[in-house]
């Protein structure tokens, strides 16, 4: 994941929690451009790693749910991960199968 995909990461992560980027802003406690300037394709404002935590979790999300491949799939890929962990040896090679075919 380079630079622009963090940054279209965040804008997918508060639009879809609601957030307008000036709201967030002030969540994390940045002055109420913080998020436009980020967001903006011409600037090479980075944020920094304690920043970028505050992001994520302002938007109620994880960092695993951030750097997930696709993060509109993610609950439902854990949903289905959580149930595999308790499943039997048996159970896993059928769903296996089942997935294959």
């Amino acid at each position: 994941m380079n630079k622009d995909d963090v940054v279209a990461r965040i804008s997918q992560l508060r639009t879809k929690v609601g957030l307008s980027a000036r709201d967030l802003s002030l969540r994390i406690g940045k002055n109420s451009a913080y998020i436009s300037r980020l967001e903006s394709k011409n600037d090479s404002f980075e944020p920094s790693i304690s920043a970028l935590l505050e992001i994520i979790e302002a938007c109620d999300s994880t960092p695993i749910e951030f750097f997930y491949y696709d993060i509109y799939s993610y609950s439902k890929d854990k949903e289905i991960i959580d149930l595999l962990k308790s499943a039997s040896s048996i159970k896993k090679e059928a769903i296996i199968n089942l997935l294959k075919n």
